[in-house]
């Protein structure tokens, strides 16, 4: 009985022991167990380096506009949101008083020109100076208080306004036919001169070429046709208009006998000083000048995006009342850091997104990149101004746009993910492995993109096995 308890105590320790042994043995495997390694392959294709900068957009080219002199607003020409072309009148202030002038002014001058020039005789000089008198005399005839009437006398209807002052210098009638169009009333005009326009009371309409203006305000479906007699003989002022022409005629016929009766006698021809002309030339400049400051007119292809002139209202000097954004579209102003614009040049492509078009991918280039920074807070950045490579019609001032500029591109050149780089005191490695053990080789690195690959240019090859030094999981 007691061989056999020994035995069993035996049996036991001598499992003990190699159970024991056994887990000596399995750690020493497990712990000397081979290390495992994540390699990296050298690739070879193109890199492009790219700048990220947010900005808005702005329009390429805007305007204000004012009057360059005071008074009331005789005619407008245009409206808030309407397309306008470089040159166009857009506002008026009365002029009348400034014309006169400027007829007065032109007389003068073109009489001291003709007394400057010894080789005209005084009956030349005489003609010239009545003909002046007598062209101004029926112009104020013709003139006399113009207005339109009915061509159906029988029809009673409160006539539209008639404006400005008739320059076609000859006798007649304008007829004015009122139809349906697709903007509503129109009228059609004929006779002395011939011209469209709508019907409108707010905005005077010119009546073709003939300088006079028409303000309407017809609703009804039979709108009567109208009739602008050239003299209106009914006027108040007609009959003095005319016995001033008779008597200009008469003093013409009288002025240049009187000049031909002296031909031959002793007739010097008088001449004015070219000091004199240049004074009669100056006044003339004068008045121009002074009638170009009395309207608003477009420097720029655009549509208005302010228009607070309105017919009748006083303006006043310099105050601006138009603005105009040009048809070539917007751009973006963005600001670029200092460790950025070294990188940046004229020219450069640019991939744009915008909030507004979140799903959209704009293109463009550099164009403007400002020689001198701006101090914002501490901060330093540095203008850079950018096209659209296309007009787009949906975009408006203040979009914010989310830029990338394409500042450097390179193709075939060898390329690793940066986490395959190990950097240091020491310099710039990758980890290659030789046999079972792990080496370090140098490297230099040229630009790298915003995806986190790197240009490696010496160093390595292509098709190269490097250890995934950041253990990032590849595909």
């Amino acid at each position: 009985m007691k061989n056999t308890i020994n035995k069993i105590k035996n049996n036991k320790i001598k499992a003990t022991i190699v159970f024991i042994l056994l887990i000596i043995v399995l750690y020493f495997i497990f712990s000397h167990k081979s290390s495992t390694y994540q390699f990296i392959s050298v690739e070879q294709g193109p890199i492009t380096e790219t700048v990220s900068l947010t900005g808005n957009t702005i329009p390429s080219q805007d305007v204000s506009l004012s009057f360059g002199a005071s008074g009331i607003v005789s005619h407008t020409y245009s409206s808030l949101g309407k397309k306008v072309n470089a040159g166009q009148v857009l506002a008026e202030l009365n002029m009348s008083d400034l014309l006169a002038q400027l007829h007065s002014a032109e007389a003068g001058l073109t009489i001291a020109q003709q007394h400057a020039s010894s080789s005209k005789n005084n009956v030349d000089n005489v003609t010239s100076q009545q003909d002046i008198l007598v062209k101004t005399a029926y112009q104020n005839l013709l003139n006399s208080g113009l207005e339109a009437v009915p061509s159906d006398s029988s029809q009673d209807y409160v006539a539209p306004v008639i404006t400005g002052s008739y320059n076609l210098g000859k006798e007649g009638t304008i007829n004015l036919h009122y139809y349906y169009s697709s903007g509503g009333i129109s009228f059609i005009a004929s006779g002395l001169t011939n011209g469209t326009g709508l019907n409108s009371a707010i905005t005077s309409q010119p009546i073709g070429n003939s300088g006079l203006y028409i303000k309407s305000s017809f609703t009804g479906i039979n709108t009567p046709d109208w009739v602008i007699e050239i003299p209106n003989k009914k006027a108040a002022s007609y009959l003095a208009n005319y016995n001033a022409y008779k008597l200009a005629l008469e003093n013409r016929s009288k002025a240049i006998s009187d000049a031909q009766a002296s031909v031959g006698g002793d007739q010097v021809g008088s001449t004015v000083s070219d000091a004199q002309i240049a004074q009669a030339q100056a006044t003339v400049d004068s008045i121009i000048a002074k009638i170009q400051n009395a309207k608003i007119v477009a420097p720029i292809s655009g549509i208005i995006t302010q228009f607070d002139a309105k017919q009748g209202q006083l303006a006043s000097q310099n105050v601006p009342l138009v603005s105009i954004i040009a048809n070539d579209g917007y751009e973006i102003d963005s600001g670029a850091s200092e460790t950025d614009i070294g990188k940046i040049s004229i020219g450069n492509k640019v991939k744009m997104t915008l909030d507004a078009f979140p799903n959209e991918t704009f293109t463009g280039s550099v164009f403007y990149i400002a020689p001198a920074e701006t101090n914002i807070g501490g901060v330093i950045n540095y203008q850079v101004k950018i096209s659209f490579d296309k007009i787009d019609p949906r975009l408006k001032s203040g979009l914010t746009a989310n830029i990338e500029i394409q500042t450097k591109n390179k193709d075939n050149v060898l390329i690793l993910p940066q986490y395959a780089i190990l950097q240091n005191d020491q310099g710039t490695f990758v980890e290659i492995l030789e046999g079972k053990v792990v080496k370090q080789n140098p490297v230099q690195l040229g630009i790298q993109d915003q995806k986190g690959n790197v240009e490696v240019i010496s160093g390595v090859e292509k098709g190269e096995q490097v250890l995934n030094i950041g253990l990032k999981k590849t595909n």
